[in-house]
């Protein structure tokens, strides 16, 4: 009968978005970029450096947003903004680390908006 995997009448598990803190939405979204870079970075695999998923101008460009969403946004996160800013730090040291010529301090990926990461 061509039924969808949701039926439309069943939003048991869906939040109305106006319903959503903004916090939530914003963290939500890091932790999304975040995944996204650590798997462009080939951190989910056991050698990153063989990682079939390792792509490191995906990764700067994903590490560059997250930059971009939480600078912008710190002054929201309350308590999530400490770990968020850890994450974000890690990724871009990772991403230094595994790059063959590694950025001048300063030019890294979202290193415009955080400042140089050593």
């Amino acid at each position: 009968m061509g039924e969808h995997a949701h039926d439309a009448g069943d939003d048991s598990n869906v939040r109305a978005l106006p319903d959503v803190p903004s916090v939530e939405v914003i963290s939500r979204a890091a932790v999304m970029l975040m995944s996204a870079a650590a798997e462009k970075l080939g951190l989910s695999d056991e050698d990153p450096d063989n990682a079939p998923t390792r792509d490191l101008d995906e990764a700067r460009r994903l590490i560059t947003a997250l930059a971009g969403l939480v600078t912008s946004s710190v002054e929201y996160l309350g308590p999530h903004a400490g770990p968020i800013r850890d994450g974000l730090q890690s990724l871009q040291r990772a991403f230094r680390e595994a790059s063959a010529h590694p950025d001048a301090p300063g030019q890294g990926p979202g290193e415009k908006y955080t400042g140089p990461v050593y």
